[in-house]
């Protein structure tokens, strides 16, 4: 039996000759609790870290003297790094492997961390901010990867479930933390506990993440990932899954950049604490996206993507109301949307790229923070401009969008059954 390569690579004459043939991860199985308690830290690490300034922008702005578009880049910045760098840390991790990358990435992210709230001025704080968000970048893609390698196909998409779930818990405990520490101490308090938090994830990561037992090293050869990107990019199936990731981040970067500014202002005039707590509603996404195995299993991808797009807009339409009544059901509603969304196009990446896994997770994961990006810097601008109801109207625009490309997805799948198979074969 030839040998079993992990995330090094192989010692030259090397044999488990007595070994049995490795199984693949699924649950009730050796390793799997191990697996999904590992990435799920490594998924709230993730996400403290990258919205850590998000919930404390009206803090920040009043703290540097700054506008809320000068402040909205302390998110930008590190999503927008995060975009750039994905793809090539995802090819370095198909050379030397899914862990090794998430490790460095992890023990990277968390130091820069632990300096982000030491920034002398605002320019400092985006730099260490666009650093940090290069740094991440090496944890989603080699995660869906390691996750498509390891784990039996039938259990994919709650495997990936719960990684996405690790990122709302983080997303919801970073901000929430992060606001109830700045309205006690200030805003450079607040990120100093993410960070030591997110210190806490890394640490457990670490001790929980079992070795990789499928991943094969590849040589790095800038033209052959050239290939694999162009070959995935001319995939229609995930240029769509693509688009359709970009445009439900834009929602959301959009939404949760701008709330926070929303409810200090009149007639709310709600503490940083208590804005920062609610985050907490994050915890609605844990459950949709852990939950978006079973949902793609009874509807199927495109009827759960139809689910996740209406809950989203109909959140979108409640939170239009100056009543707390009506806008936190509204955010219930376009959490749950959107983490089930992503759950099911991230799962849907990973599951179509047969070759090339972390290159496929890694385009994804780019368009998805640039759609963050976007839509954070787009929804600061527009809610200062003409309110939130312009900051909904852009979101509105991206859930159209996301319509748009699933009932095309729907019209070329009818299309390609009704398709002769000669003529499939010959395209």
């Amino acid at each position: 039996m030839p040998p079993v390569h992990t995330g090094a690579p192989v010692i030259p004459g090397a044999s488990t000759p007595s070994s049995p043939a490795p199984q693949p991860l699924s649950p009730g199985r050796p390793g799997y609790r191990r697996m999904s308690l590992a990435l799920f830290a490594a998924g709230l690490a993730t996400f403290a870290l990258l919205y850590s300034t998000q919930a404390l922008l009206p803090a920040i702005s009043a703290g540097f003297g700054v506008t809320a578009g000068q402040a909205s880049w302390t998110v930008s910045a590190a999503t927008g790094a995060l975009a750039l760098f994905v793809l090539p840390l995802s090819a370095l991790s198909e050379r030397f492997g899914r862990t090794r990358m998430m490790t460095y990435s992890m023990v990277v992210a968390v130091g820069v961390g632990l300096l982000v709230p030491f920034a002398p001025n605002v320019e400092w704080l985006v730099a260490l901010r666009a650093v940090q968000g290069a740094a991440i970048a090496g944890i989603p893609a080699s995660a869906m990867a390691y996750l498509a390698e390891e784990v039996r196909p039938k259990a994919l998409v709650a495997a990936i479930g719960l990684f996405v779930a690790g990122n709302s818990i983080g997303g919801m405990s970073g901000r929430l933390v992060t606001g109830w520490a700045a309205q006690l101490w200030g805003w450079r308090a607040g990120l100093l506990a993410v960070a030591l938090m997110a210190l806490a994830c890394a640490v457990a990561f670490l001790v929980l993440l079992p070795r990789a037992r499928f991943f094969r090293p590849a040589s790095l050869n800038p033209r052959a990932v050239g290939r694999t990107v162009a070959g995935h990019l001319r995939d229609p199936l995930l240029l769509r899954l693509y688009g359709i990731g970009a445009l439900f981040m834009t929602v959301f970067g959009a939404v949760y950049t701008v709330i926070g500014y929303r409810l200090v202002d009149e007639p709310f005039s709600l503490g940083q604490g208590v804005v920062g707590s609610i985050f907490l509603i994050y915890l609605v996404g844990t459950v949709s996206s852990a939950a978006a195995g079973k949902l793609v299993a009874r509807t199927g991808r495109r009827g759960a993507l139809y689910l996740a797009v209406t809950t989203t807009a109909l959140g979108l339409l409640l939170s239009l109301s100056d009543s707390l009544a009506a806008i936190v059901p509204g955010l219930v509603l376009i959490t749950a949307g959107f983490f089930a969304g992503h759950a099911v196009a991230s799962a849907a990446v990973s599951r179509t790229a047969k070759t090339g896994r972390a290159q496929a997770s890694a385009l994804y994961q780019s368009a998805y923070y640039l759609g963050s990006s976007a839509g954070g810097t787009l929804g600061a601008l527009a809610y200062h401009s003409a309110g939130w109801a312009a900051t909904v109207g852009i979101a509105l625009l991206a859930v159209l969008g996301v319509v748009s490309i699933t009932l095309y997805g729907s019209h070329a799948a009818r299309a390609e059954r009704r398709m002769p198979a000669s003529a499939i074969g010959a395209r």
